[in-house]
């Protein structure tokens, strides 16, 4: 397809090397030129200086010209810091299909609007969870919620991290990341969430934390929740971890149906309720996703009929203002809502700096939107297809970045 490109070309790094190699000067005088006079640039070029220059590429041409040689290779995963002066990277999206086999899928680029063949490192199922942050990508495994790995996508670099506590399979569990931009150093959260058994209206949950620093895991806060059970959507902002919540309905809590509640993770109250701190969501929501933009805390919401909550009618973007009030951001046109086909009333959606990405579960149709210019637009055609009516679509957005390790 013509939007589709290999994420990196397949000839290897000798092949580049002979070619450069095989490149002589053609002049009248070249007869009586000494050979000795001829100097590549390349190799009077410092090395600060050639990955300067190199910078200013997209992130995808930076990765295709470290195959040109050796050198170049080693000038774009070194790591050092002279990549944090690149030009800004938009965020990219990875989609790929919900099965049973390994995940194969392509990644979008929104300032090239193109999309590459791309292998992920690490996630082997579609069922795992995952959380991005400056250029790390947290995956947790779906089948055994204590495996928890980090990996940068574009440079490939991985690693699992200790066992996560908590227990291996909570009903619910939530996973979340945050990497600090100077240091690099990173927080991840994991929120489990375990029925009390034989009991409908007690949770037993608790809050696990792990700090690349220590490379060890805290569980910081433990509490049962009444009438409310967790869920899968959490985030970190500005050192608070937020986590949407879910009525049971045993109480005749029924609206609304999600709460917001919050736990600061740098003071790590022990003894604390998360109940008071809960905030009530905007409208009836069908599902609610939460996502970090530049420190802003942003939930893409179905909003549900006033008749029939469960039933989605509309997109909303809303931003958390002084951790006490949802103002709304934008409401996706109705144009763009049917543009979708048939929408489920859950859906994914993420998205870092200003760009947040909404793709249904039933189409790799991806719609974007530009939280600062409040532009709505359509990616390119995705080369993922529907091979059968009943195939499921997903996937996250990730910052591609050269300079951050697992």
């Amino acid at each position: 397809m013509a939007d589709e490109t290999s994420w990196e070309e397949s000839y290897p790094v000798a092949y580049f090397q002979s070619e450069v190699a095989g490149l002589k000067p053609t002049s009248e005088d070249s007869d009586d030129q000494d050979e000795d006079a001829l100097i590549s640039l390349d190799a009077v070029l410092p090395d600060d200086l050639l990955e300067k220059v190199l910078s200013f590429l997209p992130i995808a041409s930076i990765v295709r010209a470290s195959s040109v040689c050796r050198r170049w290779y080693e000038a774009v995963h070194s790591g050092r810091c002279s990549w944090t002066k690149m030009s800004p990277q938009k965020p990219w999206y990875f989609m790929f299909t919900c099965s049973d086999d390994a995940v194969a899928g392509y990644a979008y680029d929104p300032s090239l609007r193109k999309w590459y063949g791309f292998d992920f490192p690490c996630i082997e199922r579609s069922n795992w969870s995952t959380s991005s942050s400056c250029g790390l990508v947290c995956l947790m495994d779906g089948e055994n919620r204590s495996r928890v790995f980090v990996c940068n996508p574009i440079t490939r670099d991985w690693k699992r991290l200790h066992d996560a506590p908590g227990g291996k399979a909570p009903d619910y569990s939530a996973l979340a990341m945050s990497v600090d931009r100077r240091t690099h150093g990173y927080t991840v959260a994991v929120a489990k969430c375990k029925q009390v058994p034989q009991d409908y209206y007690q949770w037993e949950f608790s809050i696990h934390v792990y700090e690349s620093k220590t490379r060890a895991w805290l569980t910081p806060f433990a509490e049962v929740l009444v009438g409310w059970r967790g869920g899968d959507e959490c985030v970190i902002c500005n050192g608070v971890l937020y986590y949407l919540i879910y009525s049971t309905g045993v109480l005749r809590n029924v609206e609304p149906r999600h709460c917001l509640v919050m736990y600061d993770l740098s003071a790590r109250p022990a003894r604390t309720s998360l109940m008071r701190t809960a905030i009530p969501v905007p409208c009836s929501l069908t599902c609610g996703r939460l996502m970090n933009l530049r420190d802003r805390l942003i939930m893409v919401g179905g909003i549900g009929k006033p008749d029939r909550p469960g039933i989605i009618k509309g997109i909303g973007i809303w931003e958390l203002h002084r951790r006490r009030e949802w103002r709304e951001v934008a409401r996706m046109p109705h144009k763009f809502f049917q543009g979708f086909g048939e929408f489920d009333d859950v859906f994914a959606s993420s998205g870092a700096d200003d760009l947040i990405y909404i793709q249904s579960f039933g189409s790799p149709a991806l719609l974007t939107f530009d939280a600062t210019q409040k532009l709505w637009k359509w990616s390119t055609k995705s080369p993922v297809t529907k091979r059968f009516p009943l195939q499921l679509f997903t996937g996250f957005s990730f910052e591609p970045r050269l300079e951050v390790a697992s």
